[in-house]
């Protein structure tokens, strides 16, 4: 005998067995009880959350021998045969492959003809929004005014493509996503009837997955159970089966990029990708994650809207002190869309790289989001002290010069030194020349350093924050590797100083550019 998928075989089939979607099935009940069956209905809602399914139970429960309270026996004849859908009163129609006008006219020429059995004829019309213009203009006449034993029910879960038409004929009811613990509990009850041992754990895990579609669930649910066939379903086992990642790997990947650390994002990556992660789900996920986080820091109320445990929780709750509220939002905005992305690209890994580098360097943005983190970003550099004054440029000149309390730091930029050493001179005037005998991508970022002397007389690289200034502050053994290069030009032996900036406008207020000085010297000598 061939197997039958969980969410066949455990499908509802009376309304006391439909779960999560109470208000449709009380006022379909209360319609049965008085007699007030309606026309036309419309059951839209997300994929998975039962509108197929009650269609089906309405459809037996108007045309059973038998009804009850709960709906139909299921046991009479006619409910038995509308189950194994060999029953000529029930016509269940795809609107997604029958979409046409003449498919329409046919459903028009048989309703025509009364039941041949039971009372009313019910015709279910799945994804009925894939209908042509036409064929809903040929329906119109019929849903309004149909023979008083035909039943007609739509369903689809993209209400907005209908024609308001359409919309006015039909009763319509709202189908909800299902809750997690509602769809946990219905999971819990049918591996128990299976037999098999499933973590706790591990079904909320696939309950969350589901995002409040109980076929989704139950699909996934089966899919672990066949690749574990005969073995204890656990939260880790589920995580390698769905390629999905483990909440403690975000957890870290948030502290690199709180911290700004581009190489440990990438190097965290490369662990995920390595294990088979499914960067879609990662996306997701991680997403997810990040809501979890701003709902934290916007209410200490909301521990029962997410769905974690009290050790996760309190590490979250750990996180959402270490970042602002703007700045989680720019997160979430960049990872949407990205989820958005993703979905049809051939480079996904690509994809997800660039967010998490544009997630450590605001200043790749230009919005109002990325504008605060930038300013943060300086503020926290000012109080470390990686933003150093130059010597001799305590002072502040000129009327207004005193800040106020809270205000931005600025420096003075320096006066020109009376004598620039020759070494320098000589590095500074051959530049371009040293920069072409270096690799890429030491080459690249040396073409857009601009070039400054210390207070201590030596030369200076002014780098702009972010992969540039990375390539030498956190990889020593690159600015030694540059200052063997300069030694070799010179004959002596060189010090370079690394200096951060934002942009051209930064360095033009703080630094005096020497090689606009020096090069301007030499054409002066050169025309004498």
């Amino acid at each position: 005998m061939s197997y039958t998928a969980l969410y066949r075989k455990f499908r509802p089939d009376t309304f006391a067995e439909v779960k999560g979607q109470e208000h449709i099935v009380t006022t379909l009940r209360n319609q049965l009880r008085v007699n007030r069956i309606g026309h036309a209905y419309l059951f839209t809602g997300t994929r998975g959350t039962g509108k197929t399914t009650v269609a089906k139970i309405l459809a037996k429960a108007v045309n059973c021998e038998n009804p009850s309270a709960e709906g139909p026996c299921g046991e009479c004849r006619i409910c038995r045969a509308i189950a194994a859908g060999a029953s000529m009163n029930v016509i269940e129609i795809d609107a997604a492959s029958n979409n046409g006008v003449d498919n329409v006219r046919e459903i028009v020429e048989e309703v025509s003809y009364s039941p041949a059995e039971g009372k009313y004829k019910v015709y279910i019309i799945d994804e009925v929004h894939m209908l042509s213009t036409g064929a809903f203009n040929a329906l119109l006449k019929t849903l309004e005014e149909p023979p008083s034993y035909v039943i007609f029910i739509l369903a689809t879960t993209e209400v907005h493509r209908l024609p308001i038409t359409i919309l006015s004929r039909c009763q319509r009811y709202d189908f909800k996503r299902i809750t997690i613990d509602t769809i946990a509990d219905r999971m819990r009850t049918l591996v128990q009837e299976e037999n098999v041992q499933v973590e706790e754990k591990a079904l909320r895990y696939i309950a969350k997955l589901a995002d409040g579609s109980m076929r989704d669930a139950l699909s996934l649910l089966d899919q672990c159970i066949a690749f574990l066939l005969g073995e204890e379903l656990t939260y880790d086992r589920v995580l390698d089966v769905l390629g999905a990642v483990d909440t403690d790997v975000f957890s870290r990947l948030l502290r690199h990029i709180l911290e700004r650390e581009v190489t440990g994002c990438i190097r965290l990556l490369e662990e995920i990708v390595m294990q088979g992660r499914e960067l879609v789900q990662f996306v997701a996920d991680f997403t997810w994650y990040l809501r979890s986080l701003m709902l934290i820091q916007s209410s200490d109320n909301l521990e029962d809207v997410i769905d974690m445990s009290a050790e996760n929780l309190a590490r979250l709750k750990e996180e959402a002190a270490m970042a602002d509220m703007d700045r989680i939002i720019r997160f979430i905005r960049i990872f949407s869309e990205l989820s958005g992305q993703i979905k049809l690209s051939a480079q996904k890994r690509i994809l997800v790289e660039i967010a998490l580098i544009k997630l450590c360097r605001p200043q790749m943005e230009t919005g109002q989001e990325a504008l605060l983190d930038r300013l943060r970003q300086v503020e926290e550099k000012l109080e470390q002290g990686a933003i150093a004054v130059l010597p001799g440029d305590t002072a502040r000149q000129g009327a207004g010069a005193q800040e106020s309390a809270g205000e931005a730091v600025k420096k003075n930029k320096p006066r020109l030194p009376k004598a620039i050493p020759e070494d320098v001179q000589q590095i500074v005037s051959r530049w371009p020349t040293i920069v072409g005998n270096t690799d890429n991508p030491m080459r690249t970022y040396l073409k857009s350093a601009r070039l400054t002397l210390g207070g201590d007389s030596r030369l200076v690289l002014a780098l702009e924050d972010g992969m540039a200034s990375d390539y030498f502050i956190r990889h020593p053994e690159n600015k030694a590797q540059l200052e063997a290069l300069l030694s070799d030009f010179s004959g002596k032996e060189m010090e370079v100083g690394i200096e951060t900036v934002s942009g051209g406008q930064e360095f033009e207020e703080n630094f005096v550019d020497i090689s606009q000085v020096i090069l301007t010297d030499i054409e002066e000598e050169d025309e004498e």
